[in-house]
């Protein structure tokens, strides 16, 4: 399937394929006929995280060009991140040189942006636990100055820190887009609502899809933090009482809600948390009915994540069926919405 080379000036004009797992029908519509794909009652679930710019580039203290790349941000204040060599996203991750090893106390300099390395972590040495010097409002305001939003070669040309965000965008949580939620502009969302379509939202954050390093890949997505408000939760509930169904806008959005659930004895609660959770074959929601998605061909990590709601074999002749039309993959490419009618 061809990339998405640059976002639409329109989000919601692209196309939306329609998979009924049950039945194996695929009907091929646009996202702005998404409102008629749900029904009154119905709950759509947002991640509103919005995207960093996350990709930071600089030198060691020998002075190797280096472009560091964050994962996360954890509880005590410190950062995991990837190492990437000399380059940048114009060259492919995979083809991109190793980066110098680097040690523990080893300091980095990323673009006036000072950090420490505070331990090197299982499974690669490109895998480090950092330390900003800066703390606070000061951090934040180096890291939008010195970073830059993460990109692949794919794209055409440097993004802007704005193409990268949901309309819905709040708390700066996720180092990727949560790139399922791009297409959904507010004149859509308000056309959901008037249809009598519910929307709530969480906050995940959305982690890295590739690094190149084939043993770093296997790892992904890395545990994730995530908050679910109470709001939300009763949401939920009052869906599911009501006989709608709950909608996710995004594997972060499943992970975070069946990782919540899953921690709370499989009946949803309010709060925060970490998640661990890998969706995928044999993996049956219990908190989620359907999903709106990216396309993702097979071989791909997020194509596994789908088999939680539909047989490989399906979506496999989904990505045939969507190919013959002319879709476009990755994070500014055309939805796949998995839900039976």
């Amino acid at each position: 399937m061809n990339a998405a080379r640059w976002p639409r000036e329109q989000p919601d004009s692209g196309r939306l394929l329609h998979v009924a797992p049950r039945s194996g029908r695929l009907d091929d519509v646009r996202m702005s006929e998404l409102p008629r794909m749900l029904r009154p009652g119905d709950l759509l679930v947002l991640n509103d995280a919005a995207t960093l710019p996350a990709a930071l580039h600089g030198r060691t203290e020998a002075g190797a060009p280096i472009e560091l790349r964050l994962v996360a941000r954890e509880e005590e204040g410190t950062w995991t991140a990837v190492l990437f060599g000399a380059g940048d996203w114009r060259m492919r991750t995979e083809d991109r040189p190793l980066p110098p090893p680097v040690s523990p106390g080893e300091r980095l300099v990323l673009g006036g942006l000072g950090a420490r390395v505070v331990a090197v972590l299982p499974p690669s040495p490109r895998l480090l636990r950092v330390s900003f010097e800066a703390q606070g409002a000061a951090l934040w305001s180096a890291l939008y100055r010195a970073g830059r939003p993460i990109q692949y070669a794919h794209v055409e040309r440097q993004l802007a820190l704005w193409h990268i965000q949901t309309a819905y965008a709040a708390r700066p949580w996720a180092v990727e887009a949560p790139s399922a939620g791009l297409p959904l502009t507010w004149a859509l969302l308000l056309d959901l609502m008037r249809r009598g379509v519910r929307l709530a939202s969480l906050t995940h954050a959305a982690g890295l899809s590739s690094t190149g390093d084939a043993v770093l890949d296997a790892a992904l997505p890395r545990p994730e933090r995530f908050d679910v408000p109470a709001a939300t939760v009763e949401a939920i509930h009052a869906t599911r009482t009501s006989g709608g169904r709950v909608v996710a806008v995004g594997t972060t959005v499943v992970r975070a809600l069946e990782g919540r659930a899953a921690q709370t004895g499989g009946r949803l609660e309010a709060g925060e948390g970490v998640t661990d959770l890998l969706l995928g074959p044999g993996f049956v929601p219990r908190v989620v009915d359907g999903l709106l998605s990216g396309m993702h061909e097979p071989g791909t990590s997020h194509f596994t994540l789908l088999q939680a709601f539909a047989s490989a074999e399906l979506l496999r002749a989904a990505t045939v069926f969507a190919e013959a039309r002319g879709y476009l993959g990755h994070e500014f490419g055309d939805s796949c919405l998995l839900l039976d009618p």
